[in-house]
């Protein structure tokens, strides 16, 4: 007999070479109908594997959170299989879960199209009603090759290769058709359900290398069951409308061009936009004791040496070479230039924290597959800062960035927040002494503030750990924004020091601390957060002045130079146009205030205003009009000063 440990620590005796289904057949015949996997000693197996002798066994019913994930990879596979039945000759590549759901990537002369989706959804779920059993099967790796090889799956060939010498290779069947896949897999098909829907087709490199063919990868989406599919795609549809890439071409914010790929070409009220931004995190910023610095965008080899990035991230950065035969390197990253700041002149105790801010313009190598509107760019502007400090002072202001990122992002519409806190990993630099002093700083900093925060074990990065600000929008969806990372490392090898009260220069703790992470990619987040609907203190154009008649210019150049005095941002429209024309199109551009003049309000001295999206109007003075626009386009940095 075996024995083996469930959940609540009671033990159970199993004849030898039992499976976990056996195990969920003998505690009772509705577990065993519900369950679709199992953790075994912490690591999900299949119903069929062997327990092993004293394992800790929790079985997995289809309902589990954790069973989504098998949801999804079981979906891939039958993805696969619909494909290669209708199209037979199509090769097959790699197919993963994903968050939401799954894809798979095959190579086919003809690329699919939206319009292939039905059909190879429809055969999708004639195989998932066919109940096939998935099977494990161990293979001996000459087998797999000459299998592969006569079935010409070159690209399965590739993956086979890519398994280390002495590792199992393991294949999944269901009926008769079969993949390499080290599983995972349920019971059969049918526990992959019916609440999946195809997406959209999109182009993938093999192995996410442009020197490689491209491959067509079709997406899906998938659930546990059919409310929550229906809930995402009822958010996926809002996404659609909230796109910033659709809005930043209505709204004329910015554009993109194959000469220059991954970088923005900001339009006059995109960069208006963008600057606004830049002014509020100044604002903020000098407030809180930041000092504005800027350091080069490029910078030779022997800096991103001692920095690390030479030998760690290399193939992330856009080198050059002079002709003199030196290396350089556009900057990734603030932090190695922000040391030489630091390092000019000797600091003291005194003169700590010391806190450098920059919005530097940093360049990182994406894939061109990666690359998506702001989101995803190749150049941006990092609004980050380094804070150097002593030991003493760590948590202290560990706690002051913790309450500004979290004020901040209320400022604009962000009250959903949560924040996760990573680790130490298990390649790391540094002390265990010094990572203790990290990781407790981060949780006194979370503790104090009284703010709850999840735990990511080993995910820290290799210098230091780091709390994640991950914001929820409108629409639910999740985006990590800002970072705090605590560094006791790269002082050390920059050489960095601070005088202490004993006359010992020691090295200070550097904190990365970045809010917005970065202005391009939090500007498509807020702009979609919101629709295009900015606030009026947001507005790259907050008001539009707009004739009905000729005869009211001169009140419209009035009432334009009346607001602009005052701070706000105006354009006018004297067009010979309808205005009903005029408020449609500004209303595309999601002007929030339009001011509509005719002969009427040129006699009386008045004006008529329209908010963005409401229908009925407002006839006031000019000097009213004026005051409750100045106060409500009003810098949210006006409450905090």
């Amino acid at each position: 007999m075996i024995h083996v440990r469930l959940p609540d620590g009671a033990s159970r005796a199993l004849a030898p070479a039992s499976t976990a289904a056996d195990l969920a057949a003998a505690i009772s015949p509705s577990l065993a109908k519900r369950t679709v996997a199992a953790l075994v000693d912490g690591k999900i197996t299949d119903l069929s594997a062997a327990l092993p002798d004293g394992a800790a066994v929790e079985l997995v019913t289809r309902d589990d959170p954790r069973a989504l994930e098998l949801i999804r990879h079981d979906l891939a596979h039958v993805l696969a299989e619909a494909v290669q039945t209708l199209w037979p000759e199509t090769r097959t590549a790699i197919g993963p879960a994903i968050e939401h759901g799954f894809y798979y990537d095959f190579d086919r002369d003809t690329p699919f199209t939206p319009e292939d989706l039905p059909v190879i959804e429809k055969k999708m779920r004639e195989i998932v009603a066919a109940r096939r059993p998935f099977a494990r099967e161990a293979w001996r790796r000459a087998e797999v090759r000459a299998h592969f090889e006569t079935a010409g799956e070159t690209y399965k060939l590739g993956l086979l290769d890519a398994i280390p010498a002495g590792e199992p290779v393991t294949i999944y069947r269901q009926g008769d058709w079969l993949d390499l896949c080290r599983g995972p897999h349920m019971r059969s098909t049918a526990d992959a359900g019916t609440a999946f829907k195809l997406t959209h087709v999109a182009g993938a490199y093999w192995r996410g290398d442009a020197k490689n063919r491209m491959l067509s990868r079709i997406y899906g989406v998938a659930f546990a069951d059919k409310p929550a599919l229906e809930s995402h795609l009822t958010m996926m549809a809002e996404a659609e409308k909230r796109d910033h890439r659709r809005l930043g071409r209505e709204m004329d914010l910015f554009h993109f061009e194959e000469v220059a790929p991954g970088s923005v070409f900001w339009h006059p009220r995109g960069w208006r936009l963008f600057q606004t931004l830049i002014g509020y995190m100044r604002t903020r910023q000098e407030d809180a004791g930041y000092v504005e610095v800027n350091s080069p965008d490029i910078m030779e080899r022997t800096l991103w040496e001692t920095s690390g990035h030479w030998q760690n991230y290399r193939a992330n950065m856009f080198l050059a070479k002079t002709e003199d035969e030196r290396d350089y390197a556009l900057k990734p990253m603030n932090c190695p230039g922000h040391m030489l700041i630091y390092g000019q002149g000797t600091k003291s105790y005194r003169d700590l924290p010391l806190k450098l801010a920059e919005f530097g313009k940093v360049h990182r190598y994406e894939p061109s597959g990666a690359l998506h509107g702001l989101l995803r760019v190749r150049s941006f502007t990092q609004n980050d800062a380094h804070i150097y400090c002593t030991p003493e002072q760590l948590a202290e202001e560990c706690l002051k960035v913790n309450d500004l990122v979290l004020s901040i992002y209320r400022d604009f519409g962000f009250e959903d927040v949560s924040i996760k806190l990573s680790t130490r990993p298990e390649n790391r630099i540094g002390s265990d002494e010094s990572w203790d002093r990290s990781e407790e700083a981060l949780r006194t900093a979370l503790d104090t503030a009284g703010h709850a925060y999840t735990i990511f074990e080993g995910e820290g990065a290799f210098y230091g750990p780091k709390l994640e600000y991950v914001l929820r929008d409108a629409i639910g969806r999740d985006w990590q924004c800002g970072t705090l990372q605590v560094d006791f490392n790269l002082p050390e090898r920059f050489g960095t020091t601070y005088v202490a009260p004993s006359c010992d220069k020691l090295p200070p703790v550097m904190l990365h601390r970045a809010l917005f992470g970065s202005l391009e990619r939090f500007t498509g987040i807020l702009i979609e957060h919101h629709a295009g609907h900015l606030p009026l203190w947001l507005g790259p154009v907050q008001a539009v002045v707009a004739t009905v008649t000729g005869a009211a210019d001169d009140w419209a150049r009035d009432v334009a130079r009346a607001l602009r005095s005052n701070g706000l941002r105006v354009e006018t429209d004297l067009r010979n146009e309808k205005i009903g024309y005029k408020v449609r199109e500004h209303a595309l551009k999601k002007v929030p205030v339009q001011i509509a003049l005719g002969a009427r309000e040129a006699e009386d001295r008045t004006v008529t205003i329209r908010r963005h999206g409401a229908e009925d109007t407002r006839t006031l003075a000019i000097e009213d009009a004026v005051d409750s626009l100045v106060r409500e386009a009003q810098h949210p940095c006006a409450d905090k000063t």
